[in-house]
């Protein structure tokens, strides 16, 4: 299962990455969970600067800004296959 978080406080450009990373993990029928973690000082423990971000099974793979669903859907892609071969 892939785990997927949103760092943010929940301004538009975090929502808007929330619901582009949901759309890109249902288009790929992958088993993930979706987290949105709104604490400054869980943020911070990503060493992320500026929000939104979204981290992958942990590994932080965009901040600052919402990247395109083509971006996303590569990241999810390849974390998938990386849980299948666990």
């Amino acid at each position: 299962m892939t785990e997927l978080q949103i760092l943010g406080i929940g301004c538009p450009k975090c929502q808007t990455l929330a619901a582009e990373t949901q759309a890109a993990a249902d288009a790929l029928g992958i088993e993930y969970t979706l987290d949105k973690v709104t604490n400054l000082q869980e943020i911070m423990k990503f060493k992320v600067m500026m929000t939104p971000a979204l981290v992958v099974d942990g590994v932080v793979k965009v901040a600052g800004r919402v990247p395109s669903v083509a971006e996303i859907t590569t990241w999810l892609a390849t974390a998938a296959e990386k849980a299948e071969q666990r």
